[in-house]
């Protein structure tokens, strides 16, 4: 009988200690040139089937190609949301959508390459970036736009999420890139084939980029929550596999080029990150979707 009050006081415990809590999940996910701007419905209606199954309450898209507002609210509702912003109707659009309503900060388009999206929803400030994939000094001058707005917003003691394709490399997967020689061979070779290529600098690897957002007060969910080398690989997927064989080739290049950075009064909010990188998403869009889930008091 002693037994009987302990576990009323365990079981009232549990029940108290959530509320005032809520649950926030955030995926950022590169969709593969609008799901070849809008020919490909059946992938299209497998990635959001499978945005649905996640049940997200913030998706941050890139690649949204060949969109207009009606367009990217039809894929929102698809997966249970009301609220959506497009970036631009033309080229490399990006995009959020939201359960809760959205305001519209800022296009960010003027000295970028494909643009960037500033929204303010459920109490966070969100970026939605996607920067250029073939220049690191591009994308190093579009930190430095970036960076500005966002050292704003934090010095101001907003919650900030960056999400995104960086297509840029992080000096925190250094060793796992340093490890593998075929990989910086391979991508001085496709910068010596392509004139409009610079992605090494100096032909190494480059980490400027990201240290750019990190040094504005910027942390790196995935570096706290997913492990290290292969477990971190967010591009390519398999969806350029014809053999077997080549899924190892696919493998053995892959990198983490899609983050989700938060503001460092959000860190220890931050309860989980994923990198979906396994079978479920392997052929959904060449790139992987990240995740980040928040309790919020």
């Amino acid at each position: 009988m002693k037994v009987k009050p302990l576990v009323a006081f365990l079981f009232l415990f549990v029940l108290t200690n959530g509320i005032g809590q809520e649950n926030f999940k955030l995926i950022s996910y590169n969709i593969w040139n609008g799901f070849e701007w809008g020919k490909d419905t059946v992938r299209q209606e497998k990635l959001l089937s499978w945005m649905d199954s996640k049940k997200p309450d913030v998706v941050a898209l890139q690649e949204l190609c060949d969109y207009n507002d009606d367009k990217l609210t039809q894929d929102a509702k698809a997966w249970g949301h009301d609220y959506s912003v497009l970036l631009k109707t033309t080229g490399y659009s990006v995009g959020l959508t939201s359960k809760y309503p959205i305001v519209l900060k800022e296009k960010i388009i003027e000295g970028m390459h494909h643009g960037a999206l500033h929204c303010s929803t459920n109490g966070f400030e969100i970026f939605v970036v996607h920067l250029s994939p073939s220049q690191w000094e591009k994308r190093s001058e579009e930190a430095e736009i970036l960076s500005g707005i966002i050292d704003l917003e934090i010095k101001a003691g907003n919650k900030v999420l960056v999400c995104g394709d960086f297509n840029a490399l992080s000096p925190a997967d250094a060793d796992w890139y340093n490890s593998r020689a075929d990989l910086l061979q391979d991508a001085r070779k496709r910068d010596e084939k392509n004139d409009q290529s610079e992605n090494l600098r100096e032909g190494n690897f480059d980490y400027s980029v990201m240290s750019k957002f990190y040094g504005v007060g910027l942390f790196d969910n995935a570096s706290k929550f997913v492990g290290t080398g292969n477990d971190r690989i967010s591009f390519p997927t398999q969806v350029f596999r014809k053999t077997e064989t080549d899924k190892k080739k696919l493998i053995d290049r892959g990198t983490r080029i899609d983050y989700i950075l938060t503001s460092y009064n959000l860190v220890n909010q931050c309860i989980d990150t994923k990198i979906y990188n396994g079978p479920e998403a392997y052929f959904l869009s060449d790139h992987y979707p990240v995740e980040s889930s928040f309790i919020l008091e």
